[in-house]
């Protein structure tokens, strides 16, 4: 299933879940409804939403590479849930500050600031409305602090992003005594979430391109002309080359940095990873439209629900030349005797 968890249970409990109750119609109908209830009821029963989250801390339990293992999975079916949000974000910070972890949704504003006593500033929010509190990280002079509002103190404008799901713009104005407000854990600052975020979006772009192999794979193979499966033809085969080699390159680069993050070193691995998946998700989705034809660009057809995902993900947490700014600037700093090694560590 997938190398991100320690065994396959995670990810079999999380694919069968999700070949249930995530049909192309259920991800439909959430694009229209901003909300699919039946897939968060199963999976808020199942505690997958705090899956790396402390028990301790009121989470769920159970690792890093268990929490990709279910993102994967998210991304493999298009899932509109917020899990990356209300565990492996939201959830992290409120552990880590001592904070409750709501019942419910929750997700992360980044960008506000303190002023005197208040919580103040705009963003844009991911599943924002949905959410029972949005969190975030703020600086309270040198020291960082986890702020906890709950979204009837706040007022929101709904919004969407290129897959159709909920990208709100919140508008924070709220006293002290609003909101809850604990200092961070040692070494969480702004870099640490923008990391961890930016990795939520890489391994949701593997399984997404996974699935975006196979639905390729097998709709040339059923297509036929002049007397045979187009999987036949040689410009269609190089299209099913291209889309391949970008997932298993996206894979590849994400496991890496999930392995890396969980022993505390990320290095350079997921500012690699965010780089790399931004590429291959424009030499991948192209190719495999190409390899559609107009079948890929019909609304009926549920490739568009992996492709539009993609190019959403690929903007968010840091674009694709900030991250590669940041490679630039390691490389630099390594200096010419050290470059190799940076890379092959």
């Amino acid at each position: 299933m997938t190398a991100f968890a320690a065994d396959d249970l995670v990810a079999d409990t999380v694919d069968r879940l999700l070949l249930d109750l995530c049909s192309p119609d259920v991800v439909e109908h959430a694009e229209s409804d901003g909300w699919a209830p039946e897939l968060w009821n199963a999976f808020s029963e199942s505690g997958f939403p705090w899956v790396s989250v402390p028990d301790t801390a009121g989470g769920s339990g159970g690792t890093l590479g268990d929490a990709a293992a279910i993102l994967h999975g998210i991304g493999r079916y298009a899932a509109p849930v917020p899990v990356a949000e209300t565990g492996m974000l939201a959830g992290w910070l409120l552990a880590g500050s001592g904070l409750e972890i709501p019942g419910g949704v929750a997700t992360v504003a980044t960008g506000l600031s303190l002023q005197g006593g208040h919580l103040v500033g705009d963003a844009t929010v991911a599943w924002g409305a949905r959410s029972e509190r949005i969190v975030a990280l703020v600086q309270d002079g040198a020291a960082w602090k986890v702020a906890s509002v709950p979204t009837s103190a706040l007022a929101i404008e709904r919004g969407a992003n290129l897959a159709g799901e909920p990208s709100d713009l919140v508008h924070f104005d709220v006293a002290s005594g609003g909101f809850d407000l604990a200092a961070a854990a040692e070494g969480v600052d702004a870099d640490a979430l923008l990391q961890r975020g930016a990795l939520s979006r890489v391994i949701l772009s593997a399984g997404a391109f996974r699935a975006l192999t196979q639905i390729t794979i097998d709709y040339t193979n059923e297509r036929k002309q002049f007397g045979k499966t187009i999987a036949g033809f040689q410009a269609v085969q190089q299209f099913l080359v291209n889309t391949a080699q970008c997932s298993v390159r996206v894979n590849m680069a994400a496991e890496r940095a999930v392995r890396a993050l969980a022993a505390g070193e990320p290095g350079i691995a997921i500012a690699a990873a965010k780089v790399l998946t931004d590429a291959a998700v424009a030499e991948g989705t192209r190719a495999a439209h190409q390899a559609h034809g107009a079948m890929g660009v019909t609304r009926e057809y549920p490739l568009h629900q992996l492709t539009r995902r993609l190019w959403a993900w690929r903007h968010e947490y840091g674009t694709a030349s900030m991250w590669r700014r940041r490679l630039g600037t390691a490389a630099h700093q390594a200096g010419a005797d050290r470059v190799f090694q940076l890379i092959t560590d």
